[in-house]
């Protein structure tokens, strides 16, 4: 198969380009480079997408599939489409739970209403307006959609983990859990949380290239009690720490938020996003997404922690050993 990764130097795009290798297909990344190197053994087209004809350098190639990262801009989405659907077989595109208008709702699957598309480029990163960012991949589903039909293959991540992992929700805990003692978790029995591990989510995006499965999907794993996951990580550590429970109304006056930023408890989540980790997985599961071991997402989670300096370092996500010493005051 000879596949194009738009994108190919950071998390998702980096997995799929480096699974493709591995599988002994031919792999082409266009992409600017500046978020790292591409995987041993794909090859690097300088691709610009804010640049005047990017896909230039690609012109006269051909593709059994491409697959498009973009994250905050329908104007790359619309474009590459317009300069490469003629010369490509299949076409996936990775887009975000964030499309979906109600955030509360448990059991969702994609039939859910969702928000209205915006047909612009939003803030550069994500996580600044995750209703914007929503917005502009819906907008940029639908181009894909139109354009490749029963030949697109559109999915829906929640929180992708792993590997290259650059948002510090889960890294936080197999990080912290390492250095022992007592450790603030959030005291939410009720909470689900879902996750995918970014190389299982590269493994079946090539299924579905290959396989040429087509439609819509969310890319989540089964929904499961947050507690229960936590302390599972410990496990998985077999740590030294004593995971001490605090419930929302006490985080909250400690000034502790919920998902990511700063001061904040990773993967803890406000009644009014619990729909976003609990959303309907079977679909996912038929066609062929698959889930590892959570002890290898553990340690791949501590390897990229240790690589990044650990809970020491200035986080995008989580508590820093004296904000949490002090809540637990």
């Amino acid at each position: 198969m000879r596949m194009l990764v738009l994108g190919g130097t950071s998390m998702v795009g980096r997995a799929v380009a480096a699974a493709g290798v591995a599988a002994g297909y031919e792999v082409v990344c266009g992409a600017r480079g500046e978020s790292g190197a591409v995987p041993a053994g794909a090859r690097l087209v300088p691709v610009d997408r804010d640049g005047a004809d990017p896909y230039a350098p690609l012109a006269d190639e051909r593709f059994d599939a491409v697959f498009d990262m973009a994250t905050m801009s329908y104007p790359w989405v619309s474009d590459a489409l317009r300069a490469l659907a003629g010369r490509a077989a299949h076409w996936t595109f990775v887009s975000s739970a964030n499309v979906y208008a109600d955030t509360a709702s448990k059991g969702q699957d994609t039939d859910a209403p969702l928000v209205e598309p915006r047909y612009d480029a939003g803030p550069a990163e994500p996580s600044a307006d995750p209703a914007v960012y929503g917005a502009v991949k819906v907008a940029s589903e639908r181009a894909v959609l139109d354009a490749f039909g029963s030949r697109a293959f559109v999915v829906r991540p929640g929180l992708i983990v792993g590997p290259d992992d650059r948002s510090d929700r889960f890294g936080y805990w197999p990080a912290r859990f390492e250095r022992g003692g007592r450790a603030l978790v959030p005291d939410v029995p009720e909470q689900p949380i879902q996750y995918v591990d970014v190389r299982d989510l590269a493994d079946w995006l090539l299924l579905a290239a290959r396989e040429r499965i087509a439609g819509v999907y969310d890319a989540v794993g089964p929904a499961r009690p947050l507690p229960e996951l936590l302390r599972e990580i410990a496990g998985v550590l077999n740590a030294q720490v004593e995971l001490v429970p605090r419930g929302p109304a006490e985080l909250f006056a400690a000034g502790i938020n919920p998902w990511a930023g700063p001061r904040s408890l990773p993967m803890w989540l406000p009644d009014s996003h619990l729909g976003l980790a609990a959303r309907a997985h079977d679909r996912a599961a038929r066609a062929g997404l698959a889930h590892r071991p959570l002890a290898d997402t553990v340690r791949a989670a501590l390897a990229r922690e240790h690589e990044l300096g650990g809970l020491v370092r200035s986080r995008i996500a989580g508590l820093t050993p004296e904000e949490e010493t002090t809540a637990l005051a």
